[in-house]
């Protein structure tokens, strides 16, 4: 695609996987900008990560909106429209989407979870979950939102992570972080050449299609 990609984020912590994909788009190797970030927390760290790369950065707190969830979607949904992103990545974002947003963008919401899903589906402490039942191997997925599911959408890639001896939610963490940072791009990299296609769960990934010289 000779046009870059306009990508908007969600966020609600340290965003470093925002920075992954900050990092991706400046080096050239991710074809893409991120032209909007937007939080649920004022004090949202990744919100300075944003303006740090001269990313207009935005926090949205539900109490703004009278906790009415709807409405504040609702607000994100025409900011992210105005600023014409195409695709909205939720990079560390704590909060549920209504279903309004997410009809909004079909099948261009990604969202990154810290376990290889269906394992350790919804909350915030799957790597905790995970130290707790023994696994030997967990790890992150990137999958679409769809309406009326919490963290049950298409699954676009996983990167598997070993449980080590020794290993606590810190550590773990850490190293599921790690591959994070590289998923995380890499599925916004096939998203914007279009080599994503759903077919109901499933989503396949299409040969690139090789560059020709006209004659």
């Amino acid at each position: 695609m000779s046009e870059r990609c306009r990508v908007a984020v969600l966020v609600s912590g340290a965003g470093t996987n925002l920075e992954s994909l900050l990092r991706a788009c400046k080096s050239g190797s991710l074809p893409a900008d991120v032209v909007l970030v937007v939080s649920n927390r004022r004090d949202a760290v990744a919100l300075d990560i944003a303006r740090r790369w001269e990313v207009r950065a935005v926090a949205m707190p539900l109490p703004n909106f009278g906790g009415d969830l709807q409405a504040r979607d609702r607000a994100m949904r025409d900011c992210f429209r105005q600023a014409g992103a195409g695709l909205v990545v939720c990079a560390g974002y704590n909060r549920i989407l209504s279903d309004e947003f997410l009809d909004a963008f079909p099948d261009a919401v990604l969202n990154v979870h810290p376990s290889l899903l269906p394992a350790f589906a919804g909350g915030m402490d799957a790597v905790e979950r995970a130290l707790a039942l023994g696994v030997k191997v967990t790890g992150c997925t990137v999958q679409f939102l769809q309406p009326g599911e919490i963290d049950g959408g298409p699954i676009v890639l996983q990167a598997a992570v070993p449980v080590l001896p020794g290993d606590d939610a810190d550590t773990l963490r850490m190293r599921i972080h790690e591959q994070e940072w590289q998923l995380l791009p890499r599925a916004v990299e096939l998203w914007c050449a279009g080599r994503l296609q759903r077919d109901g769960r499933r989503v396949s990934i299409l040969e690139a299609v090789p560059l020709t010289l006209g004659a």
